[in-house]
């Protein structure tokens, strides 16, 4: 019965697998998980981030503590669409974009709404939270008589400096890391060679009939 054609081409594979020193998976998982790593950090643009703050402050008729309340209200009312939509005009972006690209985040101790903005430009991340943070505290004050809080700006977003998504460098390290890691797998996995598994399957001898007889008569 002769091979197919498909299981006759399987078997150099195997063979060249076996053939293969344990080194070599590591070092090809790890370099083509560097070159993967290091082409995602240099064809992904830099992504830049700007974080602007406003801070509830009560007016005479409330208390500290219902302000620390409403800036958590606020701080999850920052990204709809009736703050965004004033916020798009100074931003000079859409809504949708400010919808993916901005993020809130409040704390259960200080009446304090952070605005979070990443952008591939550095100067449109700060715009963007500055104008986000400019239009909660519009949308605040115009509800100032009924909630008795207000916002006011407590820093506004800097352009950055630097940009905070990783760097090819670390990608490159994070990619060879990984690479390294499921060539170890793939290690664990690959087929043994014939010495290996002639070794391993080798049988504990046995004395045969006559040497153990021979043995009985001697003692």
């Amino acid at each position: 019965m002769t091979d197919t054609p498909a299981r006759a081409h399987r078997r150099p594979l195997l063979a060249r697998a076996r053939a293969l020193p344990p080194w070599a998976l590591l070092a090809a998982g790890a370099l083509t998980g560097a070159l993967a790593g290091g082409a995602y950090g240099v064809l992904t643009p830099a992504q830049y981030t700007a974080t602007a703050y406003v801070v509830a402050v009560p007016t005479d008729k409330a208390d500290p503590a219902s302000a620390l309340g409403f800036a958590q209200a606020y701080g999850r009312v920052a990204t709809q669409l009736a703050v965004l939509g004033d916020a798009q005009v100074w931003a000079g972006v859409p809504v949708a974009e400010l919808q993916s690209s901005v993020q809130t985040a409040t704390s259960p101790d200080a009446p304090m709404v952070s605005v979070t903005a990443t952008s591939s430009r550095p100067a449109l991340a700060a715009d963007m939270a500055n104008a986000v943070a400019r239009a909660l505290t519009k949308h605040a004050d115009d509800n100032k008589g009924t909630t008795h809080v207000e916002l006011r700006q407590f820093a506004r977003a800097l352009k950055p400096s630097g940009p905070s998504s990783a760097s090819p460098a670390l990608t490159t390290l994070v990619g060879a890391s990984a690479g390294g890691l499921l060539g170890g797998l793939a290690l664990l996995v690959r087929p043994r060679r014939e010495g290996e598994d002639a070794a391993g399957a080798r049988p504990a001898s046995v004395p045969s009939p006559a040497l153990a007889a021979d043995a009985q008569g001697t003692l």
